[in-house]
């Protein structure tokens, strides 16, 4: 079995081969591991980082303009191969050795989706910007009576799911809300679903965090839009 690891990258000159080089050094214990590069319009040195270091990938997906992580995560599930999808920011925001916890959830408990919990931390996490972390809750709330689940961080990069339970043909959104279309979508079709701690290095907007505080209002309509279709 394989899990697909989805890296959307725009700008990240800074942190991609750092990112990737600790992808590489994760040893998972039974599911190969599958890494796909999306560069979508970067205007740094990102993709010429990128094709110098082409052995820390399986595959890599260039975009001459920028058109938005949703649609180059849409790309990359359908250029994937496996069992699992999960996502890898490319900002070394989030420990790849965590994705280790995840392969143990799957093959013991069948999981069909599981989220890396920021709020419920193993060893470390950076304290957050406090409005980010109100409309986190904000969202994480409204998800779980609208879904029935229990989630405490359903905006962690680290979300993984069967492959099966999502068909990237049928996903509208490009932006930030994706991730919520993905989530909703996965959640409607699965029964089983687990979250473990995680550790996180988040980022300031000073040091090159994207998403902001009106990306909250496209995220909350996705989930009550998606609810109910």
């Amino acid at each position: 079995m394989i899990i697909s690891i989805i890296v959307p990258v725009y700008n990240e000159e800074k942190t991609i081969i750092e990112t990737l080089e600790k992808l590489n050094e994760v040893k998972f214990h039974t599911l190969e591991k599958e890494i796909i590069v999306i560069d979508d319009g970067s205007i740094d040195s990102t993709k010429k980082l990128l094709n110098e270091n082409q052995n820390l990938f399986n595959l890599l997906i260039n975009y001459d303009v920028n058109k938005g992580k949703g649609y180059a995560v849409k790309m990359g599930i359908k250029k994937s191969t496996g069992t699992y999808i999960t996502f890898q920011d490319a900002d070394s925001e989030y420990d790849p050795n965590d994705l280790l916890k995840f392969e143990k959830i799957f093959l013991k408990f069948n999981a069909d989706g599981i989220i890396g919990s920021r709020f419920k931390f193993q060893e470390y996490t950076r304290s957050h910007n406090f409005v980010n972390k109100v409309g986190n809750f904000i969202i994480t709330l409204l998800f779980n009576v609208l879904y029935n689940t229990t989630f405490t961080d359903i905006y962690s990069c680290y979300f993984a799911f069967k492959k099966e339970l999502i068909n990237e043909n049928t996903l509208s959104q490009n932006g930030f809300a994706q991730h919520a279309e993905i989530l909703c979508k996965v959640v409607k079709r699965g029964n089983k679903f687990y979250e473990t701690p995680i550790n996180y290095n988040g980022r300031t907007k000073l040091e090159g965090k994207k998403i902001r505080y009106y990306h909250f209002f496209n995220v909350i309509k996705e989930i009550l839009l998606r609810r109910f279709l």
